[in-house]
């Protein structure tokens, strides 16, 4: 078999979310780290978008997260992480579009394009204004997914799937540079240790990057 490889960064939701999704389903891939914002050629040979994730699979280069998992969930349908009819299906991919595209443009890219990308790629300072707004942002997504939290066994319903994915992976960088307050969130909270407990996580709660270092409670399975 050929070998698969994820061209990701550590940080990234997108690439945290593709390496949730391959674990989960048990399909090995070799990680090669990559600074996407130096656009190497031939990374960009692979994604002309220069963007991560990228996946070597199956002799085909796949880029942009939620196409390979599609494309995961349509090749290697077991476990489902779209799981059920048409009207749950449908729920999960609302609750990813949410997570993936609202929460990561007005909290993510505040928070931590400003406190990490910036200093990984030397662009510049942190912009304290964006820093203001994504952690006023915050406040506001983390109440809806603690609403969620409280009134679903997953985010989508009563099975876990790619929705819970796509919220971790975010919540798992913002954690990692200190900005969720689970202490106001409890039902949110209990959902996301319970996320940390799956074998699946346990790589992403290794990660390291130089020059920075996470809360002690980032990596503790109860907080």
């Amino acid at each position: 078999m050929a070998l698969q490889r994820l061209h990701h960064h550590p940080l990234s939701p997108f690439c945290r979310k593709l390496r949730l999704v391959l674990a989960e389903k048990g399909i090995e891939t070799v990680l090669v780290e990559e600074p996407w914002w130096e656009r190497r050629l031939p990374f960009l040979r692979l994604n002309p978008a220069g963007k991560v994730p990228v996946l070597e699979i199956d002799g085909l280069v796949l880029s942009d997260s939620n196409a390979i998992a599609e494309y995961l969930e349509e090749t290697r349908p077991e476990p489902p992480l779209i799981p059920g009819g048409p009207a749950e299906r449908a729920e999960v991919r609302r609750l990813v579009a949410y997570f993936d595209d609202k929460f990561h443009h007005e909290v993510t890219v505040n928070l931590l394009h400003e406190r990490v990308t910036k200093r990984l790629s030397r662009q510049g300072y942190p912009d304290s204004q964006r820093i203001k707004a994504g952690l006023a942002a915050i406040r506001y997504h983390l109440d809806y997914l603690e609403w969620l939290a409280d009134q679903r066994r997953w985010l989508a319903g009563e099975r876990f799937s790619l929705a819970d994915i796509a919220a971790a992976a975010q919540l798992s960088c913002l954690d990692f540079i200190g900005d969720v307050d689970w202490d106001r969130v409890p039902n949110a909270r209990i959902w996301y240790a319970r996320i940390k407990s799956r074998p699946s996580f346990r790589p992403l709660l290794a990660d390291s990057l130089p020059g920075f270092r996470p809360p002690a409670h980032y990596a503790d399975l109860d907080f």
